[in-house]
């Protein structure tokens, strides 16, 4: 145990097979398996300090500090003191350790309020309260309604019928719909009995922890029987209880050993690329440190021997120091002369700028989320200059791009459309402003919200196309309904599309109340009636759609069907095909609105056709061989000469605006992966709707293959279609070029626009080592890449693979706990704060309320955030090798004796005070174009992909341009100032003059220089140039008064030199060529680049120039329509097997008791409403809306029509 009493894992031998005990904590103790603490943190008190200094050496500036720090402490070779390099360091790690430290102590926090959470453990036959962190592997606890699921549990038994439990598993997953769990008969007798619980001494034997969330393989041994154990009877850690009284679990895996905390990946130290980067110019910057150090060493030994013994009559040589001595003692002493090349004020100045930049982060409006009361959050202040730097986005789909709410916003029946979706573009008269008004209807769901009157007219108007219509939907599901109080239901459904339309179907009038295994209650427009269910042809990926076969209160047999459009037309009747084709334009319509869409068809039964096939439905039910082709075959059978009802068309609504942020992401080069756990058909229609996927795409591959050959080759097909001239070959670049253990894939044009589908178990096959360069490279040269039905591991893994391979940065966004391990292994982790809980924003680097507002985190902040830091490294760097170029040129001519060209004072005072602020307003304030321009070109955002602002090229450009000013700024005033006099005729040629003026050229060079670099000028930069400048003099001449001489006449030396030098003409002029000439190349270079080769940048400064500073206007955030063929299949995210679940009985809460319809009789006799929309008539093509379609064969329910309709 640590101090913190977390560190609760022993090593101990890999587990092959967990074996326990129920009641039995000393047999249990015996294997030394985890606690169900948990731990997140990275230190405790005692690993803290050596941890944390251990992570920050190993930026080599820091250790290169630390033995600068050595040398000076040595009096024979340092001419600086010592605490001129050890107050900045301590510093510099002290403030770096405080922040780290806060975080952990946060990290802490968290884990104790996880660890002490209370829960109900039975303990000597007696319930006790324990905190989460004691409880056991073994041990049997009690569960409430909603609450957490302590560890990965046996359900043993619940309060409900069959001993079922319903848990939202939204925190494993991301889905927010119920899932259903049920004990094993033998465990659900022992009740709440705590004698029998007490007394329960079962043996479980399972597989060993592991990261599967959708897999769970064991055996219970109990009384002398063995009973298999799967998926289905075990609770997760990370769940929650709903609807449920009471359960009791048995303890299998616990703290870090449940399935949640395996996957949720190691937390890394993470450092952006312009750090990676600067560690190696930094030990480039050593090594040619290294080597002045030593020609001017070299140059000390030969002035010693040929020039120095001449001096030696009036500077005689202490004892024992020969010229090879002096030489090493000159050799240290330079390298700290010269360690001005990389000052500690860099890091410091560094640190700061990325502070301010993460303020801007935090207090940026747009992207404040009003509704949550959710403002962005930089949780980490080191990154942000690699948000300009993006190349790949991986996506969680569900709470992340999508809001997990379905909403049921279209519809066609018979020919007739109907709705609207809230910001189409129709003409508003068709738009009524105001929701239809269901208070006619008791029961009706207030949160339903649609906007078409013409289709509530049309219900009251006893429609029968209409009724049938609702009535297929309120009949056709597996849904169950809950009602505790009096009219208000609330839906279990396995999915939230089957929950839209029964809520749909309940708000117009036709409410599912209850069932039981063999009937179906619903209320028809006031009037209670019970459907006899006798049979549900259940869904599966092949069939793609439902069918229930029930008999009406009158005695009908009717089939009633949902599905596919396609597979559904398949079956229709002939008599169908006019009214399919209407349907089809209106499919085509929702579908290109990104809408999911259903068909809906019904026929009725013959009575002795249904008993003949409901006896052959008995004998393939229980038939052992080939059970499930058998009842295929049957439901082939009857679902054929379908007649047409219509379709629905469900919206899976996207979280605001981001079919714009993934069309402006594109449109920076920026590449969106998403990967989640639902089935691949949701996730394809989601990718359609979010403008990730397009019909112009040249094609779309679909990856899912069950074994390692069928992967592979459907990945070589894929390559071959896009690339088939190399697609035997794969481009990878040197194990050298690269530097790392791992090749690096070259980025591949390809002619055309592709997609890349892969579902979860072709992944895991995609991911073996075999056969990732093949998956990395197909999924590369797709624009957009959608992983399906994957595991939180493979998120990371899929992380990992690009991060290996790709010379990319990556970024990773997710709201659930199923997205932390994605979030750890991306470069940058974003979290959303939505409706799944806090598990991601707390392991995220940055945090907000919307998809949406990454694309200004990415392509305002982030590029400002790099460009930034590019600018201010390359001035940085030029300003101070310009400084220190000028003690090696004038080494020259000071016999190499380490005497420093400029006043002490002006070495101190250079980084710390004369050009700190300058280069930190520029840090923090410049901007190349605003940001309504960066959204109006998100190219912009391609040149920090390509790391073109600051790079090694770069980096060597502003060495050479130092190098040039240096040469200049010694020896013009140097050129200056020989046989030169005063206007007095006294002489001004010694060294302190020449110091001042050396550095009164220096200081203006580097100011200019620094105007130059500035693109965006305000107040405050204005004030800080002129305002360091002005403070350079006054420091000056306060330093080399007469009153500071007489203070400290040591410290001071340089008495009077102000007064002497700065009053004559020929310094100012000197100055001003020196100014001139430094400038003056880089001037003539950036003109000629500018008109010759300008850059993106260039040509939209250019423009915003032109536009004199009016940024252009917003664009309108319009939805996006595309025009399809492609339609989505039956209720994605359905599963199969609740039709058996339902018909078992096993899948029952309690019944309900009878209860009053609550409804007013609301059929012809209803008067007092007047038609509209579309109900009148109207369109806004012309067409007559209310009127039959034309041609169209009359259906056999039209036939049952006993009431005539009457004229509008």
């Amino acid at each position: 145990m640590s101090f913190f009493g977390l560190d609760c894992v022993r090593k101990r031998e890999p587990e092959l097979e967990r074996k326990l005990q129920a009641n039995d904590r000393e047999f249990n103790l015996s294997f030394r398996y985890a606690t169900n603490a948990i731990k997140t943190s990275k230190y405790n008190v005692f690993t803290f300090l050596p941890l944390n200094l251990f992570e920050q050496f190993q930026r080599i500036a820091n250790a290169y500090f630390l033995v600068l720090l050595v040398l000076q402490v040595i009096p024979q070779i340092s001419s600086l003191s010592w605490f001129t390099t050890v107050v900045p360091l301590i510093l510099v790690l002290s403030v770096t350790a405080a922040k780290d430290a806060i975080d952990d102590i946060n990290r802490h926090r968290s884990d104790n309020r996880v660890n002490n959470r209370k829960v109900q453990v039975l303990i000597d036959r007696k319930l006790c309260s324990e905190t989460w962190m004691n409880v056991q592997v073994g041990d049997i606890i009690k569960l409430e309604n909603n609450q957490f699921v302590t560890a990965d549990l046996l359900l043993l038994s619940s309060s409900e019928p069959l001993n079922l439990v319903y848990v939202e598993t939204a925190e494993l997953d991301g889905e927010t719909n119920l899932k259903v769990r049920q004990a094993l008969p033998v465990t659900g007798e022992l009740g709440e009995d705590i004698g029998k619980l007490a007394d329960f001494n079962g043996e479980v034997r399972c597989e060993p922890p592991n990261n599967r969330l959708d897999r769970f393989t064991g055996t219970l041994t109990f009384a002398g029987q063995k009973y298999s154990l799967d998926n289905e009877k075990i609770l997760l850690r990370g769940c929650t209880l709903r609807n449920t009284e009471w359960c009791f679990g048995l303890v299998l895996f616990a703290g870090p050993e449940t399935k949640l905390m395996q996957n949720c990946g190691k937390s890394m130290f993470k450092r952006t690329s312009i750090d990676r980067l600067m560690n190696i110019l930094v030990l480039c910057i050593f090594g040619f440190l290294a080597f002045m150090c030593f020609v001017l060493a070299i140059g000390n030994y030969i002035w010693e021997t040929n020039e120095g013994s001449g001096f030696t009559v009036f500077l005689p040589r202490e004892d024992g120091v020969s010229a090879g001595f002096s030489t090493f003692l000159t050799f240290w002493s330079y390298i700290i002369i010269l360690n001005t090349v990389v000052p500690i004020s860099l890091y410091v100045s560094v640190e700061i700028i990325r502070l301010g930049n993460s303020f801007y982060i935090d207090w940026d409006r747009k992207m404040y989320h009003a509704n949550s009361d959710t403002p962005a959050e930089a949780r980490t202040t080191t990154l942000n200059e690699e948000l300009g730097q993006i190349k790949y986005v991986f996506s969680d789909k569900t709470g992340t791009l999508t809001q997990n709410i379905m909403v049921f916003n279209k519809c066609s029946i018979n020919g007739k459309s109907y709705g609207y979706v809230g910001d189409d573009q129709r003409p508003e008269i068709f738009k009524s402003k105001n929701a239809v008004d269901f208070s006619f209807n008791p029961l009706a769901d207030p949160r339903f919200v649609f906007h078409d009157h013409s289709l509530v007219e049309a219900v009251k108007l006893e429609s029968p196309e209409v009724h049938t219509f609702f009535r297929l939907l309120a009949l056709c599901h597996t849904v169950m309904a809950e009602e505790k109080t009096e009219g208000e239901l609330s839906y279990q459904a396995q999915s939230p599309d089957e929950g839209a339309l029964v809520t749909a179907a309940r708000n117009f009038g036709f409410v599912f109340r209850s069932r039981t295994p063999g009937s179906i209650s619903i209320v028809e427009m006031g009037n209670q009636l019970s459907y006899e269910l006798l049979a549900i042809l259940d869904f599966n990926n092949v069939r793609k759609r439902m069918s229930v076969i029930v008999r009406s209160p009158e005695g009908k047999l009717s089939l009633y069907c949902k599905g596919a459009d396609t597979l559904i037309y398949e079956k229709l009747h002939p008599s169908c095909s006019k009214l399919m084709d209407l349907t089809t334009e209106h499919l085509n319509e929702f579908a290109g609105e990104g809408l999911r869409t259903l068909a809906l068809a019904y026929k009725d039964l013959d009575e002795e056709y249904f008993d003949q096939w409901k006896r052959r439905h008995h004998e393939a039910s229980t038939s052992l061989d080939d059970r499930e082709g058998q009842l295929d075959l049957l439901y082939e059978e009857i679902e054929k000469d379908l007649l047409l009802l219509g379709a629905t068309a469900i919206e899976d609504k996207l979280q605001d605006g981001v079919p714009q942020t993934i069309e402006q992401l594109a449109k920076a080069d920026i590449k969106v992966w998403v990967l989640t756990g639902d089935k691949q058909e949701t996730a394809e229609n989601i990718g359609y709707s979010c403008n990730l996927l397009r019909e112009e795409m040249t094609e779309v591959f679909v990856i899912s293959g069950h074994s390692v050959d069928e992967v592979h080759q459907e990945l070589r097909t894929a390559l071959n279609a896009m690339k088939p001239e190399t697609a035997e070959d794969s481009v990878f670049l040197s194990e050298a070029a690269t530097g790392k253990g791992a090749e690096a894939a070259e980025d591949e044009a390809v002619s055309g626009d592709y997609g890349l589908v892969i579902n979860g178990h072709s992944l895991a096959y995609a991911l073996e080592h075999s056969m990732e360069l093949d998956f990395l490279r197909t999924a590369c040269l797709c624009k957009a890449v959608i992983c399906c039905r994957v595991t939180p591991l493979q998120k990371a893994q899929v992380v990992e693979l690009v991060k290996k391979y790709k010379r990319a940065v990556t970024l990773a966004i997710g709201d659930g706990a199923n997205d932390v391990s994605m979030i750890k292994a991306a470069h940058i982790g974003v979290g959303i704060s939505g409706q799944e809980g806090m598990q991601a924003v707390l392991s995220s680097d940055y945090s907000f309320a919307q998809f949406r507002f990454l694309q200004r985190l990415l392509l305002v902040h982030g590029r400002w955030s790099y460009l930034r830091m590019c600018k201010f490294l390359r001035y940085f760097f030029y300003k101070n090798f310009t400084f220190t170029f000028v003690h090696f040129w004038f080494a020259f001519f000071c016999g190499f004796s380490a005497q420093t060209v400029y006043d002490e004072w002006f070495i101190t005072l250079y980084n710390l005070m004369y050009t700190a602020l300058p280069v930190l307003g520029m840090g923090l304030f410049d901007q190349d174009v605003s940001s309504s321009w960066s959204f109006q070109y998100p190219q912009l955002y391609v040149p920090g992909q390509r790391n073109l602002y600051f790079s090694k090229r770069a980096f060597f450009k502003c060495a050479l341009h130092s190098c040039y000013s240096s040469l200049l700024l010694f020896f013009i005033p140097y050129a200056a100032l020989q046989d030169t006099v005063r206007d007095d005729g006294k002489d001004v040629a010694d060294y302190q003059s020449f110091a001042l003026l050396t550095q009164t050229c220096l200081m203006f060079a580097v100011s200019i220089q620094l105007g130059l670099e500035m693109s965006y000028w305000t107040a405050v930069n204005t004030f800080f140039v002129l305002g360091s400048l002005a403070m350079y003099f006054a420091v000056t001449f306060t330093l080399y008064s007469n009153g500071m001489f007489l203070i400290l006449p040591a410290a001071f030396p340089f008495l009077g030199t102000g007064r002497n030098s700065l009053s004559q003409p020929s310094v100012w002029l000197t100055v001003l060529l020196t100014s001139i000439l430094c400038v003056l190349p880089v001037v003539t270079y950036r003109f000629l680049l500018t008109q010759l080769c300008p850059s993106i940048n260039d040509k939209v400064m250019f423009k915003a120039r032109q536009a004199k500073a009016t940024p252009p206007p917003p664009s309108q955030r319009t939805r996006i329509r595309r025009t399809s063929s492609r339609r989505s299949g039956y209720a994605f995210s359905h599963a199969q097997g609740y039709g058996d679940l339902v018909t078992s009985g096993r899948y029952l809460r309690r019944p309900a008791v009878p209860r009053p319809s609550g409804f007013a009789n609301m059929g012809r006799a209803t008067t007092g409403f007047s038609p509209m929309g579309r109900s009148a008539g109207y369109s806004p093509t012309g067409r007559p809306q209310n009127a039959k379609a034309q041609n169209v064969e009359v259906t056999s329910l039209q036939m049952y029509r006993t009431i005539q309709e009457p004229a509008l």
